[in-house]
């Protein structure tokens, strides 16, 4: 069985922590260098940072936060924001982060995933899905929602995979925020369709909603709100997991 991963997510606008519900209505959560290096201590196994006002403000991603985080921090670290050309993935890559995340460019101009990947390699390149269910499936959104360009998710997911990423973030639109637990058939159709790790986002509001994602398909959980409001610590939620059978790094 291999070893599963939890993953924290701070969503970061103007180097502060952020919260919402469906990409809208952030609320401060606190500072990302210092909750990364709480999130570490109690076990994370790895960090994502994702900068979610450098797309819709056309700006880059904020180095400076992924270089104080970094300095702090020992675990992988993927950043995603702002990321429109393989020249930007490098500056994040020289600023610490181990991986770089895409969402919106790679939908609007593909070709960035295996640019990427051919030059920092597939384990650097992460495809972030944003995906909102519709009748008969699931379709693709960009800029925190506000875009819809008609891609199926299922159908994107695996040709992202085949263009080079090494890994999917999924996250389900109608359930970030909502704490009403991981979109389950989300994450088993797109886990069928590609041959690359899965990280399942959106909607957990206890351990049994990672672990019903886990057993869905998923081979990571990343949450925010239960880690940033202090439900659960990561170590607390890991030992449940491994009470559910999964294998863990405790």
């Amino acid at each position: 069985m291999l070893t599963i991963r939890v993953i924290p997510c701070l969503d970061v606008r103007d180097g502060r922590v952020v919260k919402g519900v469906q990409f809208q209505g952030l609320r401060d959560a606190g500072s990302p260098w210092e909750l990364g290096a709480a999130y570490e201590a109690q076990g994370a196994d790895e960090l994502v940072i994702l900068d979610v006002s450098a797309t819709p403000q056309g700006r880059e991603n904020q180095v400076d936060t992924v270089q104080k985080v970094r300095a702090l921090l020992s675990i992988p670290l993927t950043v995603g924001g702002g990321v429109r050309r393989a020249d930007d993935a490098g500056r994040l890559l020289d600023a610490g982060a181990d991986k770089v995340g895409i969402n919106t460019a790679a939908v609007h101009n593909p070709q960035i995933i295996t640019d990427i990947a051919e030059r920092y390699g597939r384990q650097c390149t992460v495809v972030a899905i944003d995906a909102a269910r519709v009748e008969g499936g699931w379709e693709v959104v960009v800029l925190s929602g506000k875009e819809r360009p008609g891609l199926d998710a299922v159908a994107w997911a695996r040709e992202a995979a085949e263009r080079g990423a090494g890994e999917i973030l999924l996250t389900s639109w109608d359930r970030d925020g909502t704490r009403s637990g991981y979109d389950l058939e989300l994450i088993a159709a797109v886990a069928a369709a590609v041959g690359v790790p899965i990280i399942a986002s959106g909607g957990a509001a206890h351990p049994d909603h990672l672990l019903e994602a886990l057993r869905a398909g998923a081979d990571a959980v990343l949450a925010a709100s239960i880690f940033h409001d202090g439900d659960y610590t990561v170590g607390e939620v890991k030992r449940l997991l491994a009470q559910g059978g999964l294998e863990v790094r405790l």
